[in-house]
């Protein structure tokens, strides 16, 4: 969660680095419109966490979540604050649901058509975890680290580390995980906060 400026940074920074852009340019800002939500999505999450009785970051706040909202809409995705770690890339625009109270760590990759949410609890998802297009997540589960997650899967139960899932009900496929399937890039995988 991101709790001061320095943690803000290191979002953005690592963000960044999942999307493979080296720095933030004026072209990249508005032509990759799942970058810009996310990017302001940290902004929002930071002024959210650090405004206590500041009313100008309130205001901010409000503001950047007004602004978001209407992106939101139009890329159709329900991303609350505070549920993902650093290192998220949301791969393309399509409809993407989570729950606020869901829990996902760092560097995880998510595709379009894909729900994380309540039945009796919620999904508790580990670093470097993929989720491949239109999976559904739901229940009170945990996945490990270094999971990739298949195409289309209904996952609703619990899952290590280390493994790919797939299918309806989901079961494990392989013991190969995502990292090792190369699903991440080279800029995730090769920094300092890996998917190693």
């Amino acid at each position: 969660m991101i709790t001061d400026r320095k943690t803000y940074k290191e979002y953005v920074r690592q963000d960044l680095l999942a999307y493979k852009v080296d720095r933030l340019t004026l072209y990249n800002y508005w032509w990759m419109d799942c970058l810009r939500f996310q990017l302001r999505l940290r902004r929002m999450e930071y002024l959210y966490n650090t405004m206590r009785h500041n009313p100008i970051r309130r205001l901010r706040w409000f503001l950047l979540e007004v602004l978001n909202h209407r992106l939101a809409t139009r890329l159709g995705f329900t991303i609350p604050k505070n549920v993902f770690g650093p290192g998220l890339c949301i791969v393309h625009h399509g409809t993407i649901v989570v729950n606020p109270s869901a829990r996902v760590g760092s560097n995880c990759r998510i595709h379009p058509s894909t729900s994380i949410g309540d039945y009796g609890g919620v999904p508790i998802l580990g670093d470097c975890v993929y989720i491949g297009p239109g999976a559904k997540l739901f229940g009170p589960i945990t996945i490990g680290d270094n999971v990739a997650i298949g195409a289309n899967a209904v996952v609703n139960q619990s899952f290590g580390s280390n493994l790919t899932i797939a299918g309806i009900p989901a079961k494990v496929v392989s013991r190969v995980g995502a990292v090792e399937q190369g699903v991440f890039p080279n800029t995730i995988t090769n920094s300092d906060n890996s998917c190693q």
